[in-house]
């Protein structure tokens, strides 16, 4: 499996690259935004002095500098607009996958230790140590005579029955790695589409909000974007939750391993069961950013929509793996 980790880390640096190398396409954008922020500007201006003039009031300059200021925003977008928002929320990333980096680190020590533990208290107990010792299976066939046939390949039949059981255990296990890494990697596939959306469009959305009936379009993107830009480290927390869990977990049963007395469990249910936890948690992503900065209007509909088709897909996913760990692993090991 670390093979597989080691992949889909690519996979997610490449969509990391894919967002950066698409930015400057945002550039493109800005004539036909600086063309339509230009005549919303004028007419903007336009009524206010006549509304102005009508009434015979002053004009209040300072209201008619904000499409002046959207036009600055608009002709520096990249360094200006994208620029900042990304320097302020970067940080964030950067300490959410610290976090995450250092709780997978103990989980993958701890697991090493647990497996070693198991293997040592397996061998400890004569019952079976032919199990995991190829040098204690040797010796008892050589203990057996030539009228102990029958129990020798009792032996051979038990030694097989443990290396299937395994093998289905660790089949099961990493199909529910696959599908818990591709959760992540189709959350960071959708965020970044979404993300280079809203930045190769956004100058037109700043153009957008230069016309009446359309300030909110402003403050919408903004509002999206940060939301969408924090999946990501809300994402690294979770997985670091899941991962702190599994590490509590493994500490114990490290010192219960340290009993001699102890019979260790291969069965790795409790893993596997986090891990369909977090297939169908991952999901809820969208959902948890949208609580911290609220996304309201179309896209809180789509990804409530995005977030039902996901949470069934995954329900699935679970259903499946569950009843074939339950069903078919079950009768075959037992």
């Amino acid at each position: 499996m670390l093979l597989l980790a080691i992949d889909f880390d690519n996979l997610h640096q490449i969509l990391q690259n894919l967002y950066v190398e698409m930015m400057p396409l945002c550039s493109k954008m800005t004539g036909v935004a600086r063309g339509l922020a230009g005549l919303g500007a004028l007419f903007y201006v336009a009524y206010r002095v006549w509304q102005a003039l009508a009434r015979a009031e002053p004009v209040d300059v300072f209201p008619l500098l904000r499409p002046f200021a959207l036009g600055l925003c608009i002709m520096f977008f990249p360094t200006l607009v994208l620029g900042t928002l990304n320097s302020i929320l970067s940080p964030v990333v950067k300490g959410t996958h610290t976090i995450l980096e250092s709780q997978t680190f103990d989980m993958n020590e701890y697991r090493a230790q647990k497996d070693k533990l198991e293997i040592e208290a397996m061998k400890r107990n004569p019952e079976t140590a032919y199990l995991v010792d190829k040098e204690t299976f040797d010796n008892r066939l050589d203990e057996l005579g030539a009228f102990d046939a029958i129990e020798a390949c009792g032996m051979y039949v038990d030694r097989a029955m443990y290396n299937m059981k395994r093998a289905v255990q660790n089949f099961f296990r990493e199909l529910l790695e696959l599908l818990f890494n591709a959760a992540a990697l189709v959350i960071d596939t959708l965020r970044t589409f979404f993300l280079i959306v809203l930045s190769i469009l956004g100058p037109v959305s700043f153009a957008i909000s230069c016309w009446d009936g359309f300030q909110a379009s402003l403050s919408q993107w903004f509002v999206r974007y940060i939301s969408i830009y924090l999946w990501l480290p809300v994402s690294d927390l979770f997985s670091s939750v899941l991962a702190r869990i599994q590490v509590l977990m493994l500490q114990r049963d490290i010192e219960r391993l340290s009993d001699p007395d102890f019979i260790p469990d291969s069965s790795n249910a409790v893993y596997i069961t986090f891990l369909i936890i977090g297939i169908i948690g991952y999901f809820t992503i969208p959902t948890v950013s949208n609580w911290i900065v609220q996304a309201g209007g179309g896209a809180g509909n789509y990804l409530k929509n995005v977030n039902q088709r996901a949470s069934q897909a995954g329900s699935l996913a679970a259903g499946t793996a569950g009843s074939a760990v339950g069903n078919i692993a079950g009768r075959l090991i037992k």
